[in-house]
């Protein structure tokens, strides 16, 4: 049988002590409010990411770059700069900056993320492409199970879905029943980069069941919200 939740066992994940189902109420989104829409001034810039560059004044400085796997994008006449881990704020004041040394007085410039690529979301248990997705803007929970292929038809037990986020610090869970979400008798929650979606499986082999009440102590760690 496949390694089961590598990706939550990686991350530290600790479920809680208590029946799970007592955590069935909305999860609160992460700080920051979805760093995926990439429009929060305080978004911070990864590899993959493509950004809009607009200096005024200045067409050959004017272009849509990606971000590459290093971190850094490359511009005319600056050449390579340091991308990720900046806010656009900060980014457009690099670039402006290193314009005001050798090129423009007073450089006007502008970024903004075009597409944030670096935004993923781990989908892991019982679906049948386990991994790490990159976030297109908007995403619900019923669509980042999909982007895993969906369920597994042999093993999954949607009507415990959960996801686990980081929020104020203190890392969260939420279990939702996608069987009422496909047939709208229940809102499909929006997901947010860094969540981690798990589908649990159904019998004896639940997951979920095995460790709500098995870490005692440890897992009265993390609060409900």
């Amino acid at each position: 049988m496949r390694p089961y939740f590598p990706s939550l066992l990686a991350a530290g994940v600790i479920v809680f002590a208590a029946p799970i189902d007592a955590f069935a109420a909305p999860l609160p989104p992460p700080d920051l409010a979805s760093r995926a829409a990439a429009s929060t001034p305080d978004y911070r810039i990864g590899a993959d990411d493509t950004l809009d560059i607009n200096v005024l004044q200045a067409a050959e400085l004017t272009k849509i770059v990606k971000v590459d796997s290093g971190g850094r994008i490359l511009l005319p006449l600056l050449g390579s700069l340091q991308a990720s881990g900046r806010t656009p704020g900060e980014l457009s004041q690099d670039i402006a900056t290193a314009l005001k040394k050798s090129y423009m007085k007073d450089p006007q410039v502008t970024v903004a993320v075009k597409d944030a690529e670096s935004q993923k979301v781990t989908v892991d248990g019982a679906v049948n492409q386990p991994g790490v997705y990159p976030l297109a803007g908007r995403t619900t929970l019923l669509q980042a199970v999909s982007l895993a292929r969906g369920p597994d038809t042999k093993l999954a037990n949607i009507r415990r879905v959960a996801i686990f986020r980081t929020v104020g610090g203190a890392r969260r869970s939420a279990v939702y029943d996608l069987s009422q979400v496909r047939t709208g008798k229940a809102e499909d929650p929006e997901v947010y980069g860094n969540d981690i979606i798990v589908v649990d499986t159904s019998g004896s082999k639940s997951f979920m069941q095995n460790f709500s009440g098995g870490f005692g102590l440890l897992g009265m760690l993390i609060r409900p919200w």
